[in-house]
Formats: structure tokens, C-alpha cells, sequence
């Protein structure tokens, strides 16, 4: 019996696992001055990853970039655009850029933790614009969902963006390596009471 407990304890702690696995959403962006609008000959490239937490309600941000061809002047997600991976918008994070970012330099990284239902997350205008903050807060995640979210890291030769680049989701994982561990435990719960058996 003490098997028996074990191993549903054992499946039980698994299921928990995969389903607090579920709780983020990750999206990703390469940038480059191509990708601007209108495009440019910059050879600066960066890119970036946001992880939204659903049961925290706070987004990471990690971006890196390289090889601008003047000094940075801000950085900060637009959006939403018109449709996917296309056209511009308004800043919807923190305006002048996002805070401790590091202006004046060609090169550079940047990452921070950001909670949703704080109103300092966004920029103003856009929370103004959505209705409220918590009409912000779910615009910003639409935005991101249907691809209409962009990165942008500003410069003094490019005020409008030296690169930018559209955040996508990222792969999503096969189902069946997470499915394993549960099977595994299944297998050995049979085990287990067979062997009991004989």
C-alpha cells in the first residue's frame, strides 16, 4: 500500500511540475536595421527574448545588441501595429526608454523583471489609450500574441530606430519529452503492484 501511495505522490508531483511549466510564454526577436521603417543600412544587430509569467503577472526582458552605428537614445517595445510584423506604433513600455538602460553606447544588453499591474510599466499614453491599466496590461499581451510587438533601440543618427525586430513566440516544445516522467511513474506503479501480487 505504502507503494501505492508513493507512486501516485510521485505521478501527483509530476503533474504539478508540467503544469507550473505552463505558467510562462516566452517571445523572441532578431533586430536589425533592415527591419526598420523605413529601412536602414545600419550593421548593428541585437536580439531580445520576453517571458510573460501568468500567475506572477510580470514580464522579463533580455535584450542584447551590437555594432550600432551611432550611440543609443532609447530602447522600448511599440505596439500593437496594424497586423504582424509590419507597419509601426506608439511605445507601450516606459517612456523616455526602459529603466537602467544604457544610453550612449554602439553595444550592449539590458535585462529586468517588470510587474504588469504596475502602472510604471507602461508608457502613460498607452494605458490612457487602452482604457485603464488593466486594459494595458492585456493589450500588451495581445500585442505580443498576434506578433504586432516590436523592440526598437533608438539612436542620434536614428531617432526613429537604428533596429528593431517583431517578437514571435517561440517554438513550442514537444508534448512527449514532458509526458515521459508520468509514464515512467505509471510503468512503475504496475510494476510495483505485480510484484506484490506474486
Amino acid at each position: 500500500m505504502r507503494a501505492l501511495v508513493f507512486a501516485i505522490n510521485a505521478v501527483t508531483g509530476l503533474m504539478l511540475a508540467v503544469s507550473a511549466e505552463a505558467a510562462t510564454i516566452s517571445y523572441v526577436a532578431t533586430l536589425s536595421g533592415p527591419a526598420e521603417v523605413p529601412p536602414n543600412t545600419s550593421a548593428g544587430t541585437g536580439s531580445s527574448t520576453v517571458t510573460i509569467d501568468t500567475v506572477a503577472r510580470t514580464f522579463g526582458i533580455e535584450f542584447t545588441f551590437a555594432n550600432l552605428l551611432a550611440p543609443t537614445t532609447a530602447a522600448h517595445i511599440h505596439g500593437p501595429t496594424a497586423g504582424p510584423g509590419t507597419g509601426t506604433a506608439g511605445v507601450i513600455t516606459a517612456v523616455p526608454f526602459f529603466p537602467g538602460f544604457l544610453t550612449g553606447v554602439t553595444s550592449g544588453s539590458y535585462e529586468q523583471i517588470f510587474d504588469l499591474t504596475d502602472a510604471a510599466t507602461f508608457n502613460p499614453d498607452f494605458v490612457t489609450s487602452a482604457g485603464g491599466l488593466p486594459e494595458a496590461e492585456t493589450a500588451f499581451l495581445a500585442a505580443l500574441a498576434s506578433g504586432s510587438a516590436y523592440l526598437n533601440i533608438h539612436s542620434t543618427q536614428f531617432p526613429a530606430g537604428e533596429i528593431r525586430g517583431f517578437y514571435q513566440p517561440t517554438p513550442a516544445p514537444i508534448p512527449l519529452p514532458a509526458t515521459l516522467p508520468l509514464l515512467g511513474a505509471v510503468l512503475g506503479l504496475g510494476f510495483v503492484l505485480r510484484r506484490r501480487r506474486t
